[in-house]
């Protein structure tokens, strides 16, 4: 509520009350601030303050004053003028001319000065000092300086005069509307508190809503109920804070239980609830509670307004609800609404997702549509569906209706570039051009895509050249083309180049086709380029992914940087991108060529741990060097897990596993490894062979053969060959 005191508004009008003679003051002179003598030496030597002054000696009264203040714009002057009528023994101050000089140090931001001006206007308990400070605040609000406001409001409630409920109410109002933060909002309403000022609904509703965007979301709910012991009932603006807040950070359940609140008491919301609700609950598409809140509309007698409708038809649409969508439109003719061209597209791109372009053709027809836009979005509904006679048919007569625009021939040029052929595109395009309308960004963009499609990479780049001496941009899609082509055809640079261009004008790739970009990038050995790349993309909001990271990992395993896939990691993994078996690869093949053999098993274990398996040829050397260490046994719990999940041990993985674990002790695993082997039919090698033929002969020696057990030998043999 604003405070009802337009005439001391920072305005070149003065103030009726500011006309009245202040009484004598008692405080000193000493009490003031800093007082200028009459005659002293650091006054302006200007003309034009030494006029003022000249004027002021003529006419010394407080409203001549009010008028040379409103005139001085500099901050200096205007304080010495007002400190030097300080000093005249006929003159007294009013709460007039102290408002206009606070105003101004609070309009410049001179915060400490204006305090000592308030200060000083309270001791002197000048007539209409308590109207002066409602001003001031109001003022002070209006114009955006709401730390200005605040310091007045202390002034105020330290000098005795008690601001109205309202005043406080304009403050905390102001704050809110522009987020200045709870504790901004919790000094005026302890300001408040001090005062003994009785809270009203609209306090509690801004200290709610304070609340709800500080995230204190328990604290705001607990305000609500307690607003009737506090002596306030909720109104309509209680419950729409409280539901929209809720519902936006995804609270639905709870903003539904104080919607049935609502309904239980039978409360009637306000237009400015439902247009407040029901755009968020659409944008959450969840038409259940849309549909209710509207049929409470309807009960309550209150007709939406063409946004409100625009916002229904619009979810309605989304969820296919097309009849319910053309009863609205028919509603809002009822009531003399003229439903836009967006409402009408929404309707006819819904048709179309439905498959009844035909039918939307009628509608428009039975509408006695001429709008472009819904005609347009028909037009594409038609390409979309592959049926390309009656998309042209209806593009004709658009054109014979008058209504046919860039766009619409931007569609046909698009779906016919896309779909048939950049021939044919092209004819459309001259044809275009012939009947006066000018190619656009749009149009350029879909000649790009049939280019590319085409693999007419050096057309599609001239035709990218023509759009950056224009300063256009291609769209998403042609974008992601036109790299992608010449990612293909090994034109890595002119690929980078697109990208700058277009990240330049703020524009973000497609994942795949920045990872390609990444990826051509580091196969021609430009990694670093790449790396610069991912900053960049980061920034823009362009995706990247594990793909893209391996890309890079690639490159420099490549240039034998392998000490820098650790950062590489770091990066990856902070930024939420899983390693998958492709990344673990790289990481182990890296370790063994550092001969970090310790990191290679643990890059190992984790990536059986996740399921993930390797490829042969990497399975195979780590094998190799694992063997030759003596250190097979530190991967044996990994290596079950991929045995049984993914079966990837070769013959001659087995031979180097069975001879490696024999040797570094772990026979039975050694044996378990032979067993397998027997079972899938391979037969081991020499060397394996001959190591357990050794340990059978060793052991034989060791028995003691005698008739009691003529089958010693048979069972060593099967418990080292395994039993077939």
């Amino acid at each position: 509520m604003a405070v009802k005191l337009s005439s001391l508004t920072y305005s070149k009008k003065i103030p009726n009350w500011v006309y009245f003679r202040a009484y004598v003051s008692s405080v000193s002179r000493a009490n003031k601030v800093q007082i200028i003598p009459e005659n002293d030496q650091n006054l302006p030597n200007t003309s034009e303050f030494e006029e003022k002054i000249q004027f002021l000696r003529n006419q010394l009264h407080p409203t001549s004053l009010i008028r040379v203040l409103d005139s001085t714009h500099d901050l200096s002057s205007s304080l010495k003028l007002f400190k030097w009528v300080s000093l005249q023994k006929r003159f007294r101050h009013t709460a007039g001319t102290y408002y206009q000089m606070i105003l101004k140090l609070g309009m410049a931001g001179n915060v400490e000065e204006m305090e000592g001006f308030c200060n000083e206007m309270v001791r002197e308990r000048c007539p209409g000092t308590e109207e002066a400070f409602a001003a001031l605040i109001d003022s002070f609000v209006r114009h955006g300086r709401l730390n200005e406001a605040s310091r007045v409001l202390v002034a105020m409630n330290l000098g005795g005069y008690k601001p109205t409920i309202g005043l406080f109410n304009v403050l905390l109002g102001a704050m809110v509307g522009e987020k200045r933060g709870f504790q901004d909002v919790l000094f005026v309403y302890k300001e408040m508190v001090k005062a003994g000022i009785v809270l009203t609904t609209e306090t509690l509703n801004y200290l709610i809503e304070a609340l709800f965007d500080d995230d204190r979301i328990g604290t705001a709910l607990d305000q609500y109920r307690r607003m009737n012991k506090k002596g306030c009932s909720p109104n309509s603006r209680t419950f729409e804070i409280l539901i929209s807040r809720l519902a936006v950070r995804n609270l639905v359940d709870e903003s539904i239980v104080v919607l049935d609140e609502v309904v239980g008491l039978k409360f009637e919301p306000s237009l400015s609830f439902y247009s407040s609700i029901v755009p968020i609950f659409c944008w959450l598409n969840n038409l259940e509670v849309v549909m209710r809140l509207f049929k409470m509309m309807k009960a309550s007698n209150i007709s939406p307004d063409s946004q409100l409708y625009e916002v229904l038809i619009q979810c309605l649409c989304d969820n296919h609800r097309l009849n319910d969508a053309i009863n609205l439109v028919e509603e809002m003719k009822a009531i003399d609404l003229t439903p836009s061209d967006d409402i009408l597209a929404d309707i006819v791109n819904c048709f179309c997702t439905l498959g009844k372009a035909d039918e939307a053709t009628q509608f428009l027809e039975n509408k006695h549509v001429v709008g472009s836009h819904p005609h347009n979005v028909l037009l594409g509904g038609y390409c979309s569906a592959g049926n390309l006679f009656a998309a042209e048919v209806l593009f004709f007569d658009m054109l014979q209706r008058n209504i046919a625009d860039t766009v619409s021939w931007n569609v046909l040029i698009r779906w016919v570039s896309e779909n048939v052929g950049i021939n044919n595109a092209l004819e459309f395009l001259s044809r275009m051009i012939v009947s006066s309308y000018v190619p656009d960004y749009a149009t350029y963009s879909a000649i790009v895509v049939g280019k590319c499609r085409l693999s007419k990479y050096k057309d599609a780049l001239e035709l990218f050249h023509q759009i950056r001496a224009k300063s256009w941009v291609l769209d998403s899609t042609s974008y992601g083309e036109l790299v992608e082509c010449l990612c293909q055809s090994q034109m890595i640079q002119e690929a980078d180049e697109v990208f700058c261009y277009m990240s330049d004008k703020k524009c973000t790739l497609q994942l795949s086709s920045f990872t390609s970009l990444i990826k051509g990038l580091c196969v021609t050995g430009n990694v670093h380029r790449a790396i610069s790349l991912l900053s960049l993309a980061y920034c823009l909001g362009t995706s990247c992914s594990t793909a893209t990271y391996n890309a890079i990992m690639l490159g420099l395993s490549k240039l034998g940087k392998e000490d820098d896939l650790m950062v590489v990691l770091s990066r990856m993994l902070v930024e939420g991108h899983a390693p998958d078996g492709e990344t673990y690869g790289l990481l182990i093949e890296s370790m063994i060529a550092l001969g970090r053999i310790d990191d290679c098993v643990l890059f190992f274990n984790l990536m059986a741990s996740q399921g993930l398996s390797p490829d042969s040829e990497m399975l195979t050397y780590l094998l190799s060097c694992l063997a030759k260490r003596s250190q097979l046994h530190m991967i044996l719990l990994a290596l079950d897990k991929l045995i049984i999940n993914h079966a990837l041990l070769s013959s001659a993985m087995c031979n180097v596993l069975t001879n490696g674990l024999w040797k570094e002790g772990y026979k039975s695993e050694a044996c378990r490894m032979l067993d397998m082997m027997l079972e899938k039919g391979w037969v081991p090698d020499a060397s394996t062979h001959g190591l357990l033929m050794r340990s059978v002969v060793r052991e034989e020696g060791e028995c003691k053969l005698d008739n009691d057990n003529p089958d010693k030998i048979s069972n060593i043999l099967a418990d080292g060959l395994g039993k077939t």
